[in-house]
């Protein structure tokens, strides 16, 4: 398999350089072949396009210049209003501190007040609108001349139309004795209970600990800007033909270059005409857009004409400004700017054609040379690569024979001892003469077995090293047996308990080089979970089951405690180690991985798992293997 991928990238290598060539020339020649067979309608939308393109900037420009004036206009306005109402309360605060300075030793507070009153009652500005009012600190309406049914009650709870509670405001102002400007909805004066969304200004008075105020209504100023404004938009007009239309909150004209229009209600006006204003005042209320339709009537000439128009919405006033242009007025323009173009484009042709060739024959001798140097670097990679492929495999042999030299040591350690007691006691009482034949032939018997069971540790160990290359048909059941015995000295002297449940599978594999993976999996559990305490129970689980994709399973896991999240993505990776230098290469799990993935073709992957043995709850390394059968 990887020598195919291999062979797959060089082909790669080899071939992309001058497919992409032929790519690139298909797509001059398409490309040519395309612009001669373009016609005239299609250079002249191009035309027309580009055209088009910056008369709707030129009217997008000017409905903005507009908006951007109604805007400043309005905002100019506001401010200038908010200056007024505070001049105006400062004034009347001006005239009670004048009454109280006059009669603060003679009357008395309450005298003071009701002086102030009446001097604050016939006092009106703003069109009769205007007047002061007074405000104690409890919320209390103390003064307010144009609905004197109010005065005495506490409005301290009182909420707008809009939910807000504006007398916590004035009690607020009081308390911290200070000014502030405030916006809510109230009821306009010399009207039938009207409300309107009203600006006033609040200063504290601080000889009676009450605050004085007056205000403006939003809408009532807006009309005199309105009107400032249409009249500033009614006096524009650019291009040929071009002039500012708006449409308000009802769908009417208020300003339009056809006068019998502005006014006139949308259910009055002719069909074609109802059916634009209405599409106009959508975008507009949608925020902004473009709409083609035909005009009827176009300024100037009174005859029908194909129109653009964009109209933008301004939402604090309702309005649809708008402003358009007509397909006529740069017809001329457009056919001037396509007989240049006409002119150009023989020529044009002719250097595509001879740019094309030249880039063919350039693409072509650069591919080569892109295709040999890729080549040669690739193959120095694959020499490189098989260096440190060997060594790294070398590396692994060598690390598995020193764990198979100690796992002999430690199987040969109980029949030399038998041997060595056997022997030595036959000696002894030989000497002392009291050497029996049923002590002689016990000892031979023992010393016989033992030296059998390390004949068998040796060919065992011998076939762990065998260099076996070809797959053979094996039992997962027996070639768990064989791996464990390899191993089960080092475990059991650690105290390592495998708890198994393998299916015996026959499989078809190479029986050495799995046993290596499954050894370097166990002696990596093993490790970690020599790391815990002696008193702690030291488990690994083998689970070998077969797949509903018919492969086979071998899940293998500990109790060691997992693996950390910032390696757990690393464990694979050649010379990684969480071990100190003296006791580990950080090969073992690469070179698995490698036996496993590319000499198996199986999958290896591993996970941290969480799970419950005799009614106790552990956590682990979970390595699972899937191998085809």
């Amino acid at each position: 398999m990887k020598i195919a991928k291999e062979e797959k990238l060089l082909k790669i290598i080899k071939f992309t350089p001058s497919i992409f060539v032929i790519i690139i020339s298909l797509f001059v020649i398409l490309f040519l072949y395309f612009e001669n067979k373009k016609t005239f309608i299609e250079e002249k939308k191009e035309i027309e396009e580009k055209y088009v393109l910056e008369k709707k900037e030129l009217i997008q420009e000017e409905v903005n210049r507009v908006y951007t004036f109604i805007e400043h206009l309005q905002k100019s306005t506001e401010q200038e209003l908010k200056k007024n109402v505070k001049t105006r309360v400062y004034e009347a605060h001006a005239i009670a501190t004048g009454i109280y300075n006059k009669y603060k030793d003679t009357k008395s507070k309450e005298e003071i007040f009701q002086l102030i009153k009446v001097a604050f009652n016939d006092i009106r500005f703003n069109d009769g609108r205007g007047y002061y009012f007074m405000d104690d600190v409890n919320g209390v309406k103390l003064s307010h001349p144009i609905d004197t049914s109010i005065e005495g009650n506490n409005f301290l709870n009182y909420t707008d139309v809009k939910g807000y509670k504006l007398f916590e405001t004035i009690v607020k102002t009081i308390k911290d004795k200070t000014e502030r400007f405030d916006e809510y909805y109230w009821y306009k004066p010399n009207s039938n209970k009207e409300i309107g969304k009203k600006i006033s200004f609040y200063k504290y008075f601080e000889p009676l600990n009450i605050a004085i105020g007056s205000g403006e209504y939003f809408d009532d100023f807006e009309r005199n800007i309105q009107k400032q404004a249409l009249e500033y938009i009614n006096l524009i007009k650019f291009d040929k033909a071009g002039y500012i239309f708006i449409i308000d909150k009802n769908k009417e004209y208020l300003n339009h270059f056809s006068k019998n229009l502005v006014g006139l209600n949308i259910d009055k006006m002719p069909n074609d005409v109802k059916e634009i204003t209405l599409k106009l005042w959508q975008i507009g209320k949608s925020g902004d857009g473009y709409y083609t339709y035909i005009q009827n009537s176009k300024p100037y000439s009174n005859e029908a004409a194909k129109k653009t128009s964009y109209v933008k919405g301004y939402k604090d006033w309702n309005w649809v400004i708008g402003s358009g242009f007509y397909e006529d007025d740069i017809f001329q323009e457009i056919l001037e700017t396509k007989k240049r173009l006409d002119e150009k484009y023989e020529n044009y042709i002719k250097n595509i054609l001879i740019i094309g060739f030249v880039l063919i024959i350039m693409l072509l001798i650069i591919s080569k040379y892109v295709s040999i140097y890729l080549e040669n670097k690739f193959k120095e990679y694959k020499i490189e690569l098989n260096k440190q492929q060997t060594i790294l495999h070398q590396q692994s042999k060598m690390a598995a024979m020193g764990e198979m030299i100690a796992n002999i040591a430690h199987q040969w350690r109980q029949p030399l001892s038998t041997i060595t007691t056997a022997s030595t006691g036959m000696v002894l009482q030989k000497e002392m003469g009291v050497l029996t034949d049923e002590f002689f032939f016990e000892a031979s018997r023992k010393i016989n077995s033992s030296a059998q069971h390390l004949s068998k540790t040796i060919d065992d160990f011998r076939n762990f090293f065998s260099p076996n290359k070809v797959k053979s048909k094996v039992y997962i059941g027996t070639l768990f047996e064989t791996t464990l015995d390899l191993i089960s000295a080092q475990f059991n002297a650690k105290d390592i308990k495998i708890i198994e449940n393998i299916e015996n599978i026959e499989l078809i594999t190479y029986e050495n080089e799995l046993v290596q993976a499954l050894i370097n999996i166990l002696n990596n559990a093993r490790d970690e979970l020599i790391k815990l305490p002696n008193e702690f129970e030291k488990l690994i689980f083998i689970d070998v089951l077969k797949s509903d994709k018919d492969t086979i399973l071998i899940y293998i896991k500990d109790n060691a405690g997992g693996i950390e999240d910032e390696n757990i993505d690393k464990i694979f990776e050649p010379y990684f180690s969480t071990k100190h230098k003296s006791q580990g290469t950080g090969i073992g799990l690469y070179m698995t991985e490698e036996i496993i993935t590319k000499h198996l073709d199986g999958q290896i992957f591993v996970k941290n798992k969480e799970f419950m043995y005799n009614d106790k709850s552990y956590r682990g390394a979970q390595f699972i293997i899937e191998l085809s059968l």
